[in-house]
């Protein structure tokens, strides 16, 4: 790479403010848009997942692997590498609902389904930008009673976030309709903590407040839930109180 001095390059001004952060150093300024890795752009390598992911669910199912070989036009050693090399690091593709959610889970990604979901689907930002604050514990989805969580939202006076009781109604009967079809529904999202002077933790329901109500008509008893929590001692006390359901 040719050194260029800066002073031939940049304004008066602008090598001032410069020196004043670095100078008598070589420095590197990157280009505008960095070139990509090998396979991004061609799709390539993305096949390349996709065909070992498929390599190592037949040789699971038994295939052998001359059979894997001939099938895939590669060598037996190849193969060897493919289906005894450790797991390829999970590919998080998101979809707004509950079981995809659980995939999500089961491959360490709850977290970024819950940023996923909220920056998409669920439409709130300052909600998504609030959990990141902080360290979280994120449990779940996890099927739990409903009648455990406090609604947050809804056209009663009391509520801290009030909705017009037209759009509420027209919101949560569309709901009761969907839900009557076993859609495949993201799980509500819950807040368990401790208030201030109380020894007892509560739920509170952050995002899912029209499923909850149509749930609650509808005579539904448990849905999928995903609970974050940020004191360890408020994650020790659900532990302790609530673990059962984190088998389901």
């Amino acid at each position: 790479m040719k050194y260029e001095n800066a002073k031939d390059i940049f304004p008066e001004d602008l090598l001032r403010q410069i020196q004043r952060y670095v100078s008598g150093k070589l420095i590197y300024i990157p280009a505008l848009e960095e070139k990509k890795s090998w396979g991004e752009t061609s799709g390539y390598r993305q096949y390349l997942v996709e065909r070992n992911r498929a390599i190592r669910s037949a040789f699971g199912e038994g295939q052998e692997i001359d059979a894997l070989a001939e099938a895939y036009a590669l060598s037996p050693e190849s193969i060897k590498r493919i289906v005894y090399s450790r797991k390829e690091p999970f590919i998080m593709e998101y979809q707004g609902t509950g079981t995809n959610a659980r995939h999500c889970a089961q491959n360490g990604k709850l977290e970024d389904w819950v940023h996923a979901y909220l920056l998409s689907d669920g439409d709130n930002k300052p909600f998504s930008d609030g959990l990141r604050l902080f360290d979280r514990f994120y449990l779940g989805p996890m099927q739990m009673p409903i009648d455990l969580f406090e609604r947050i939202s809804g056209p009663e006076e009391t509520m801290p976030y009030r909705i017009h009781p037209g759009w509420w109604e027209e919101c949560v009967a569309l709901l009761q309709e969907t839900i009557q079809k076993n859609a495949d529904l993201p799980p509500l999202i819950v807040h368990y903590y401790i208030p201030d002077g109380k020894t007892e933790g509560v739920f509170e329901l952050n995002d899912g407040n029209h499923r909850w109500e149509a749930f609650k008509r509808l005579g539904v008893q448990t849905a999928d839930v995903i609970v974050w929590i940020t004191e360890p001692h408020e994650y020790e006390q659900f532990r302790e109180r609530y673990g059962q359901y984190l088998e389901t």
